[in-house]
């Protein structure tokens, strides 16, 4: 039986694993690419290790913030937020392979719609959590706290994102006191203004029926998947080692980032890609271990639902390089090329460490102000 320190300390050798087998997957998936475009094959693992080295610093430093800190602001931390992803529509706005989701801050591009996942998710931890005690006014307006950044995500239009908030929101609802009727009152609109903006996309159509069908369209909206079933094809069992794959010869596009797995599959195989699945399993049963670990219910549904945010994003990642989801544009946590998203996932394992030290009850449920905040 693992004590709690014990299990932080396996927690912390998982995600080292995670995040080693990252670096080396970004530097063997990318570095043809990097030599061919920037005149360095390290370019990408070099920017990957300093992603490393701001985000565990980040990481290091909120653990020892009290995660009352973030809580006391945090509708003014998502409005933030909020606002960045409104600057993506702006001259400030940056477009990277014709996605304008990113906003240029001094020289760094970043991806405010990272962010959102969390801050989102914080959000309605602190409403679902004091609901019984919001008069209605401050019930529906303090439901915009996370209701806005939804729609702004889809005015991107980023699906893929607006769909992780959405999954971890409801989670974070499911696990709290929220009423349950109102839950899955909720859960039934959901559903239904994610299928009316699903068929409202001509090109969200189109992803669906390559995700059936990617063969009607091979040479189009079908060749990165088909690529990506090439690639663990190749793989075989035991892969074809470090440094050894065909697709990420320019054929297999997003080879760095969202179908890193993929390459990941061609060179370590059924073998590489069993270990990664136990790992993220690791990750989030040993995050879930913590979670229960605290005595306090509200630092539970905390750790929980962080927990919950990173793990959803990589088994929702694996579906789609393996073909069981459609194309979503979702990377895969810690080891998929990325600087706002890795930071972001090390500033939540900073959080989650920050919440199993408080030693009391991160926020009030109890209490009601004029404000509901």
């Amino acid at each position: 039986m693992l004590t709690v320190e014990k299990t932080k300390k396996v927690f912390l050798i998982n995600l080292l694993l995670l995040i080693t087998l990252g670096i080396i997957m970004v530097y063997s998936a990318s570095y043809i690419y990097a030599k061919e475009s920037f005149g360095s094959s390290t370019h990408f693992a070099l920017k990957q290790l300093s992603f490393l080295v701001l985000g565990a610093s980040l990481a290091f430093l909120v653990s020892k913030t009290k995660v009352s800190f973030w809580f006391k602001n945090i509708y003014l931390f998502n409005g933030i937020v909020s606002f960045l992803i409104f600057l993506t529509h702006t001259p400030l706005g940056v477009t990277i392979k014709g996605s304008q989701r990113w906003v240029n801050i001094a020289g760094f591009n970043f991806q405010p719609g990272e962010m959102m996942k969390y801050t989102a998710c914080l959000a309605a931890i602190y409403y679902f959590n004091r609901f019984d005690f919001y008069s209605l006014k401050e019930k529906l307006l303090n439901s915009l706290h996370f209701l806005i950044p939804l729609a702004l995500l889809i005015t991107q239009p980023d699906f893929g994102s607006f769909s992780i908030v959405a999954i971890i929101i409801c989670f974070a609802a499911f696990i709290s006191d929220f009423p349950r009727k109102l839950f899955f009152g909720g859960l039934v609109v959901m559903n239904a203004g994610v299928f009316l903006m699903l068929f409202a996309a001509p090109y969200r159509v189109r992803r669906l029926m390559v995700f059936m069908d990617p063969w009607k369209d091979p040479q189009n909206s079908g060749f990165q998947i088909i690529q990506s079933y090439l690639a663990f094809a190749n793989g075989h069992i035991f892969g074809q080692g470090i440094g050894n794959s065909n697709e990420k010869l320019f054929y297999l596009p997003e080879a760095h980032n969202d179908f890193i797995l993929s390459v990941l599959g061609e060179e370590l195989g059924l073998i590489g890609v069993i270990a990664v699945v136990i790992l993220f399993l690791g990750f989030t049963f040993l995050g879930f271990k913590l979670a229960l670990s605290s005595k306090s219910k509200i630092n539970q549904q905390i750790i929980a639902t962080l927990i919950f945010a990173i793990s959803i994003q990589a088994f929702l990642n694996m579906g789609v390089v393996l073909g069981l989801l459609p194309t979503k544009g979702l990377n895969l946590p810690f080891i998929s090329y990325g600087g706002t998203a890795f930071i972001c996932n090390l500033w939540v394992i900073g959080m989650i460490f920050s919440s199993l030290t408080a030693k009391s009850q991160v926020f009030d449920v109890g209490t009601r102000t004029s404000e509901g905040v």
